[in-house]
């Protein structure tokens, strides 16, 4: 059996695939460093993560795969589900060693997993677009708190920016810690050192609210309420649409 160790980053996992192809020595598992190698493992081998080969390697999977499959990789890395590095490596490996495109052989297993957990991600990044809210911050910057399944912010960034151009807001993925701060001009990753109240509950308190947010989360809770007709609640339906996992970020929840 053959290990290799590598970083856990995309960038990383492509390198990995770089220096396979170099050594002809194909990874068993790929795992982190310091975790433990099975046991009957015979040669392990530490990837040192270099873009200049994970760009080659990236150059030439958008050669041989449409756009839409080089999007569902990148869907698969971005589940953090277990064994989805390796599923990607050997769905990359074969990408490479077979003349025609991997992507339509639906008999493959691989292929069918990749199809499967992308759609998953893909649905998830919908769900955010939908049921992300925003809270007005004293400073007028709008705070919007998240906790996706996957890690789908850097899927959905583009399209805050685009919908909510004219104002600066923070998007902040709880689970993950860390997020989006978009300055009117483009969105950039940030992390926060102080983990404050409202970044472990996901609610500002009044104190820190513009004058006016409390006043239009009242009028949203009104609105949300008027429209409900109490003879045709469907509870199992709302929930099969509105995850109950996202109520307690949902303004109209609280």
């Amino acid at each position: 059996m053959t290990v290799f160790y590598y970083d856990h980053t995309f960038e990383g996992l492509l390198t990995a695939v770089f220096d396979a192809y170099s050594r002809k020595t194909f990874p068993d598992r790929l795992l982190k460093p310091g975790e433990p190698a099975p046991l009957f493992t015979d040669e392990t081998h530490t990837v040192v993560t270099r873009e200049d080969c994970a760009a080659r390697v990236r150059t030439a999977l958008q050669q041989k795969l449409p756009h839409e499959v080089c999007n569902m990789l990148m869907h698969v890395w971005l589940s953090e589900l277990a064994g989805s590095d390796e599923l990607l490596f050997r769905y990359i490996r074969k990408t490479f060693d077979r003349k025609q495109t991997v992507s339509l052989n639906f008999g493959d297993d691989d292929v069918l997993e990749v199809q499967k957990i992308a759609r998953k991600v893909s649905h998830e990044a919908l769900y955010l677009k939908q049921f992300l809210r925003f809270q007005k911050a004293a400073d007028d910057v709008f705070f919007a708190p998240v906790r996706p399944r996957y890690n789908v912010l850097p899927l959905t960034v583009d399209h805050f920016a685009d919908r909510f151009a004219d104002q600066q807001w923070v998007i902040y993925d709880l689970r993950r810690k860390y997020g989006y701060y978009y300055d009117l001009h483009c969105p950039r990753e940030v992390t926060f050192t102080l983990e404050t109240d409202a970044l472990l509950s996901g609610r500002l308190d009044e104190a820190m609210m513009a004058e006016d947010e409390k006043l239009f989360q009242d009028l949203w809770k009104g609105y949300f309420t008027a429209l409900t007709i109490k003879e045709r609640l469907n509870p199992r339906l709302q929930r099969q649409h509105m995850p109950v996992r996202f109520w307690q970020d949902l303004t109209e929840k609280q």
